[in-house]
């Protein structure tokens, strides 16, 4: 074997390693099936990732207890009475934040398959997958929950007083403030956008921007 041929194969055989190494592109109009498990143990929570072939492990504090976990898609989430976990398919570690002080535990989440809310009496939350990043926003005083829905790539927490929006594909919230008297009629989540259907106008929430459209109704 020459030498410039068996430098030829370790080049072709680097190039092959750099590929499979590489972080897979996104596609938002990819289907999700569901990659991820969550695992209770007596002194830890795992995640079991079937995309990236490992075992992603957090430790629980002494004393600390698990009240919820759930996973769809690439995403999981795991509640203790201290703090919220929440953790994706190759990201090798898992993300974390405390419960304030007198904050309750959420009761759930609702889950897409790359992004995920929930809520609290204090806060809204959310996490993206696809950057492995959680995200709030604060509730004001006497602002509550509405409705939250989610959709492969999109998903949106309304309150009584404005819809928050978070995508894969563009970190934080965006937020469309809502009128004075104006009524939610309908709450709807696809793949790639959520639509808001109130009596005064429709919002449409679309997950490539990160951004809300309106449309107002034709008056007769």
């Amino acid at each position: 074997m020459s030498r410039a041929f068996r430098l030829l194969l370790l080049l072709a055989v680097a190039a092959v390693a750099s590929t499979a190494g590489a972080q897979r592109p996104f596609n938002p109009d990819a289907a999700l099936e569901d990659s991820i498990e969550i695992l209770v143990l007596p002194r830890e929570v795992a995640a079991i990732d079937s995309v990236g072939g490992s075992r992603i492990s957090e430790n629980l504090q002494l004393g600390e207890n698990v009240l919820y976990f759930d996973s769809r898609g690439r995403i999981g989430l795991a509640f203790t009475d201290r703090r919220i976990l929440a953790v994706a398919t190759e990201s090798g570690f898992w993300q974390s934040t405390p419960l304030r002080r007198t904050e309750t535990p959420p009761s759930g989440a609702v889950l897409g398959g790359r992004v995920a809310v929930l809520s609290t009496a204090k806060r809204v939350l959310g996490f993206v997958g696809t950057s492995s990043a959680l995200v709030e926003s604060t509730l004001g005083p006497h602002e509550f929950v509405r409705d939250s829905v989610a959709g492969q790539n999109v998903a949106v927490v309304v309150t009584d007083r404005r819809a928050l929006g978070i995508s894969a594909q563009s970190g934080g919230f965006f937020e469309a403030p809502l009128r004075v008297g104006e009524e939610i009629q309908s709450v709807v989540a696809l793949a790639n956008h959520v639509t808001l259907q109130t009596s005064q106008r429709l919002l449409i929430f679309r997950g490539p921007g990160g951004s809300w459209d309106e449309e107002f109704p034709q008056q007769h």
